[in-house]
Order: structure tokens, then C-alpha cells, then sequence
């Protein structure tokens, strides 16, 4: 590479890797941003995966995050291009021989298709949705003193309970459990693990603040908003470009990895201390997931209308199928009914399919580095709850976790999310650390979901980084 000088180096063109770069481009810092791959966006790219005129999210695939984020807000992604598409219900979960149960934007809509324990779910989730702003000001950044400690303690007091315990405390009925369990399942942890109640709450409170919208055209556009911005404030972009030590990069006063703490060793270990190296090689994995996107002939035959109206759909039927599926995959099993997170864009968004057709997005949670084909265990689980839809296949793309891992590095054993989500981990990822996106060398700063907050298309890794490196900004390092 020439030996040229750049204030900043981004490794890793991911959404938080190209929201640091634009937070220290807009700083006044020439920044150049360094991809591996062909193509930036990392999770949140689009692509004709199947038959001409289908696109498919490869990843990323529904943007509560992105709506919540502070960093984007601060961008204005809409200015920028993005148009964000909400279905009539933010989410559907199916249930055998009753109604779905149905997550609305108003709590009172989403209460009154959970019978029973409708008044339960607003005592739940009433609270923390009237002081929504406040309680993901807070989850958004690393943990600091609260500036609102009473509604933090509130939320930590349901939050850090297992989502199996929480739901069943506090709800009766199946449907209310399920609903709250698929939320939940997100975590991708067994939900008996204390901690995984916070991901239930946190995307139900999100449902009820901004939604769980699509992007129109696919979430590469909001990968393509970021870039077209950095460039506009002179950042640059270089794809095809791996690092696979330190003496890959260009000159430059910081470098910020948008990696997991696995290539960060790899990358830079020689310029860490040892021990430091170590923890980093030490960090846990969570499992992977095996993913199918279809060309399809039509819409999906929903048994449920509810299933129609919404962009996601989450089919495993009741709290202890998806307890027992989630165990399974924890245990090194794959399971033989999955909980299956299954997205219908293309039926709100008319950009992602030709006319008259459709396009169907779906993965489950599988042991890490999985090799196995999930297509027949997922598909079934879909005609469970829409009976004929392997009729309206026209073709499908399948993904295995390790499939995962060898086009996307980051994606250690085909996980998404940067890392095992078990309490400790998630409160204090990567290690415990003051400023976890510092390293011992002050040059280099981590910037990737396996910083907090964590996993999804927010950005807010890398911004916290970017502003950690603004505020610590070394001095130049002469040029050779």
C-alpha cells in the first residue's frame, strides 16, 4: 500500500465502522476506510441472491435500531436517502389452532390480541414505553452512571431476570408468553439465562417508540447513505483491501477496527501487551445462525390475517417450543422444529421483487460453525403456520454458519452479533474495561459490535469510538 498519510484508518466497512468514519470526518479528520470484501455494509447489504429482479437484505433485515440510534439522527439518514416502510403490525407470532398474537405500535393494540393478559402486558411494558427516549439514551451508550437511576432500576429490575422467568411471572396465557419468548429469542440464548428478558423488553419498547421498519429498496441503502456522506466530507473508501497485519495499513494517528476481538488479535497483537492479546482471544462466541432467502410466486399463504400485515414474523410456536429450540442449539444440537425469524419485505415494499411476485427472508439459530442444511426443518415450520408456501417457490439461497463466516470474517461460526450475549458479556464487552473501545495502545480503538451497545444496525459502536479517539487523540507517529 503507499505510504501515504490519513488522520484516522477504519477497518471494516460495516455500518459502525462507516459511522466512525463519518463522525471523525465530520470532526475535520481525513479518514480512509479500508474493506476486505467487494462490497461495503458488511451485515447490511442487499443483493440479487435467487432470480433476476428479487433483492435480498444478506443480513440486516429490519431497522428498529437504526430509528433509535443518536448517531443516525444526528445524519439525518432520510436526507440522505433512506425511506423507511412500516407494516401495519410491527410483528406477528403464530400460534396452532388460536389467533397470532400481535406486536402493534400501540401497546393498547398489541394488549388487546394477548385476551387475558392484556392489562399484564401495559403494567409491563406501559412504564418503560412513556420514558422511552430516556431509557435508550441510556442502553445506547457503555455503562455509566445513570443520568435517570430510578428508571433504570426499574428497567434492571424485570431486565436482568431470564425471559422464561418474566414471562411466566407475569403473564397467564400462551399467546402473551410467545410473544414476549420470540422477542426475547433475539439474544440468542437459551432463555432460562438470567439477562435475556432485557432483549424482549428492549424490542417490544422499541416496537412502541419507532416501529420495526424495512428500508425501501433493501438495508444497503443505508450502507450506501453513510458512504455517499463520508465521501462528500472528503473520507475514502477502499474495497478489496484486507488487513491481515498492522503493516497493511497506511500512516495514520489512529486506527479504529471494526472487527471482533479475534482479528483484532490477529491484526494488531504485536503492538498489544500479551495479556491484553490474550483476553482478546479469550472473548466467547454466541451460535450461528442458517439463513434462506426465496424468489417466490406470490404472497405467503398465512393461515393468520394478522401474518399478512406484518413485515416479521416470528414462527416456533409457544414460549416452551422456543425455550426447548434455543436450549437445543446451546447444547451443540440442532433442533427439529427451530425458532425461525422470518421476514416478507417485498409485501410493503414493491422495490424488492417484479410485479406479482415475492421475496421471503429467514433464518434459526444453529450450534456454531454449523455445516447443516436447515431448509427442510425451516420450511416446515412455515407451512405449519401457511399451509402450500414450498409451492410458491421459484428458487432459494441457503447460508450455513460456517457459510456465514467464510463471506463475512467478523461473523465468527456464522454469529451475527459480535459475540455471546450472556450477562456478563453483554454488560462489559469486550473485557471489563473503563472505555472498552480503548486498547492498551493508544493508537488503536475497537469500534465493532463487540463494543457496546452490541449488535444491530446503529452505529452507535463506532460513533462512541470515533469519540473516544476525538477526545484522546494521540500524536502523530513520524513517518518511516
Amino acid at each position: 500500500m503507499p505510504n501515504e498519510a490519513f488522520d484516522a484508518v477504519i477497518v471494516g466497512a460495516g455500518p459502525n465502522g462507516l459511522t466512525a468514519a463519518v463522525t471523525l470526518a465530520r470532526a475535520g479528520r481525513r479518514v480512509c476506510v479500508l474493506e476486505a470484501n467487494q462490497a461495503i455494509g458488511g451485515g447490511a447489504r442487499t443483493a440479487t441472491l435467487t432470480l433476476p429482479g428479487f433483492r435480498h437484505d444478506i443480513c440486516s433485515a429490519i431497522h428498529p435500531m437504526a430509528l433509535l440510534s443518536p448517531a443516525f439522527r444526528a445524519l439525518d439518514l432520510e436526507a440522505l436517502g433512506v425511506e423507511w416502510i412500516w407494516s401495519p403490525n410491527a410483528m406477528a407470532h403464530p400460534l396452532d389452532d388460536r389467533p397470532a398474537a400481535v406486536l402493534a405500535r400501540s401497546i393498547d393494540e398489541t394488549a388487546a390480541s394477548l385476551g387475558v393478559d392484556a392489562a399484564a402486558y401495559r403494567r409491563l411494558l406501559g412504564p418503560l414505553a412513556a420514558e422511552s427516549d430516556a431509557l435508550f439514551d441510556a442502553l445506547l451508550r457503555p455503562i455509566r452512571v445513570p443520568r435517570r437511576p430510578a428508571l433504570m432500576a426499574r428497567f434492571g429490575r424485570t431486565a436482568l431476570r431470564s425471559a422464561q422467568g418474566l414471562a411466566a411471572a407475569r403473564f397467564s396465557d400462551a399467546a402473551a408468553q410467545a410473544l414476549f419468548a420470540g422477542c426475547a429469542a433475539h439474544s440468542v440464548m437459551p432463555l432460562d439465562r438470567l439477562g435475556t428478558a432485557s432483549f424482549g423488553l428492549v424490542l417490544l419498547v422499541a416496537a412502541h417508540d419507532v416501529g420495526w421498519p424495512l428500508a425501501r429498496g433493501g438495508s444497503a441503502t443505508i450502507t450506501d447513505a453513510l458512504a455517499a456522506l463520508l465521501v462528500r466530507l472528503g473520507g475514502e473508501i477502499r474495497t478489496g483491501q484486507r488487513v491481515g497485519s498492522m503493516r497493511d495499513l497506511p500512516d495514520a494517528s489512529a486506527v479504529l477496527f471494526d472487527v471482533t476481538p479475534r482479528q483484532l488479535a490477529a491484526i494488531a497483537g504485536d503492538a498489544l501487551p500479551s495479556r491484553y492479546v490474550d483476553r482478546m482471544r479469550s472473548f466467547r462466541y454466541g451460535p450461528g445462525v442458517f439463513k434462506i432467502d426465496w424468489a417466490l410466486n406470490g404472497p405467503v399463504p398465512w393461515r393468520d390475517e394478522a401474518c399478512r400485515r406484518a413485515a416479521t414474523v416470528h414462527i416456533g410456536g409457544t414460549m416452551a417450543e422456543i425455550a426447548h429450540a434455543e436450549a437445543e442449539v446451546a447444547a451443540g444440537r440442532h433442533p427439529d422444529r427451530p425458532f425461525v425469524l422470518f421476514a416478507q419485505q417485498s409485501v410493503f415494499d414493491p422495490t424488492r421483487a417484479p410485479a406479482g411476485k415475492h421475496t421471503g427472508w429467514a433464518y434459526c439459530h444453529v450450534p456454531s460453525g454449523s455445516t447443516l442444511d436447515m431448509t427442510a426443518a425451516i420450511e416446515r415450520q412455515i407451512e405449519r403456520f401457511a399451509p402450500g408456501f414450498s409451492d410458491l417457490v421459484l428458487a432459494r439461497s441457503a447460508l450455513t454458519a460456517a457459510a456465514h463466516e467464510a463471506m463475512n470474517a467478523n461473523m465468527i461460526g456464522g454469529d451475527l452479533g459480535g459475540g455471546a450475549n450472556d450477562l456478563w458479556q453483554t454488560l462489559l464487552r469486550p473485557i471489563p474495561r473503563w472505555n472498552p473501545y480503548t486498547t492498551p495502545n493508544p493508537r488503536l480503538f475497537l469500534c465493532s459490535s463487540s463494543t457496546p451497545p452490541g449488535g444491530g444496525v446503529h452505529g452507535m459502536c463506532g460513533h462512541w469510538a470515533a469519540k473516544t479517539a476525538l477526545a484522546r487523540w494521540p500524536a502523530r507517529r513520524p513517518r518511516p
